[in-house]
C-alpha cells in the first residue's frame, strides 16, 4: 500500500527542512495545515480518504489560480511566481493529470451514454464524467469540454 499524502508530506517536509528549501517547507506546511483543517471537520477518529486528500489540494491549487487571476486583474503579476511554485509543489501530490485529448473523449463517451441532447443535459453529462477522471481533472476544463461537446 501507497503512503498517504499526510505522509507523503510529513517526509518532505523533513527533506525540505534539511535542504532549507523555505519557499517548499512552506507551502508543505499550508498543505498539511489544510488536510488537518479537514480532518478535523470529520467525526472523532476519523481519517480522511485518498479522495478526501485529493480534493483538498485540488481546492488548494484552485485557490492559487483564482489568486493569480486576481493579481494579473489587479496588475500585480510580480506576486504570482510564488503562487505557481505552490502549485508547482502542490501538483506533485495529485494524480497526474489527464491530457485533452483523452478527456475529450470520455466526455463524447458520457455524452452518447447519457443520452444527452443540449446544453441542458449538462449537469448529467459533467458528473458522470467527474465520477469517471476522480481528481485527475479539473471542473473548469470538463465543463468547457462538455459546452463545447453540446453546441453550448
Amino acid at each position: 500500500m501507497s503512503a498517504s499524502v499526510m505522509e507523503r508530506l510529513q517526509a518532505d517536509m523533513v527533506k525540505a527542512m534539511k535542504d532549507k528549501d523555505a519557499g517548499t517547507l512552506s507551502t508543505l506546511r499550508m498543505l498539511k495545515a489544510a488536510l488537518m483543517e479537514a480532518k478535523t471537520a470529520k467525526p472523532r477518529d476519523a481519517s480522511l480518504s485518498a479522495e478526501e486528500e485529493i480534493e483538498v489540494l485540488q481546492r488548494y491549487v484552485k485557490r492559487r489560480r483564482e489568486t493569480i487571476e486576481i493579481n494579473t486583474q489587479a496588475g500585480r503579476a510580480d506576486l504570482n511566481p510564488s503562487e505557481e511554485r505552490e502549485i508547482a509543489v502542490t501538483q506533485r501530490y495529485l494524480p497526474e493529470a489527464i491530457g485533452e485529448a483523452e478527456l475529450l473523449a470520455i466526455v463524447r463517451e458520457a455524452v452518447s451514454s447519457t443520452g444527452a441532447a443540449g446544453p441542458r443535459d449538462m449537469g448529467k453529462v459533467i458528473g458522470k464524467v467527474m465520477a469517471q477522471v476522480k481528481g485527475r481533472a479539473e471542473g473548469g476544463t470538463v465543463s468547457r469540454l462538455v459546452k463545447q461537446a453540446l453546441g453550448g
